[in-house]
């Protein structure tokens, strides 16, 4: 028991410590952007908690419970389930950073659209091999019962769509700078 205090204390240090880390970390970098740069970083700034502790959330409240439940819908005469609380908190210690990052996916793609790497069109076209990425993916990171992995890949993909229209709004506030930019004698 003395170890799983250890672990949960760890990992709500992490956990709730991460804002500040974070901050400290834009502070160092913030002095070497430009205006411009700096204004437009901090909508990620403030997307990316937000997105973190919805899909910590989503863990907490609605994966981990299913899967507790689907796990004990096994159980027979003969067979009983005996969770222990050390791997409930490691289950749940594992699935909730990984839940978090993923639901940094919007956030990755807007940024990589405000480079100009990523574009609707892309992915559109892509939309099909995201599908099996992200289905792979769940199935990698999650336990394997059907309904962890279902809880993680449904919201992934309803973000990666999210993520299509962030990109859209994106490419929509680049055009008229870009019609300009056309327009400017050489």
């Amino acid at each position: 028991m003395f170890f799983t205090y250890l672990n949960v204390a760890l990992f709500g240090a992490i956990f709730l410590g991460f804002p500040v880390v974070a901050s400290q970390i834009y502070m160092f970098v913030a002095p070497g952007l430009y205006k411009h740069e700096r204004k437009a970083f901090i909508p990620y700034l403030v997307a990316t908690p937000i997105f973190f502790i919805a899909g910590a959330a989503l863990v907490y409240f609605v994966v981990l419970p299913m899967a507790l439940h689907f796990f004990a819908s096994m159980q027979t005469d003969d067979i009983k389930m005996l969770t222990s609380v050390s791997e409930y908190l490691g289950t749940a210690m594992l699935l909730i950073p990984a839940f978090g990052a993923c639901f940094q996916l919007p956030v990755v793609l807007t940024l990589l659209a405000q480079i100009d790497l990523v574009h609707v069109d892309m992915l559109k076209k892509g939309r099909r091999y995201a599908i099996v990425a992200i289905l792979v993916f769940a199935a990698l990171i999650t336990p394997p019962d059907p309904i962890s992995q279902i809880g993680l890949a449904v919201p992934m993909y309803l973000l990666y769509e999210l993520s299509i229209l962030s990109v859209r709004m994106v490419e929509r506030q680049r055009m008229p700078q870009r019609l300009l930019h056309l327009l400017r004698p050489i």
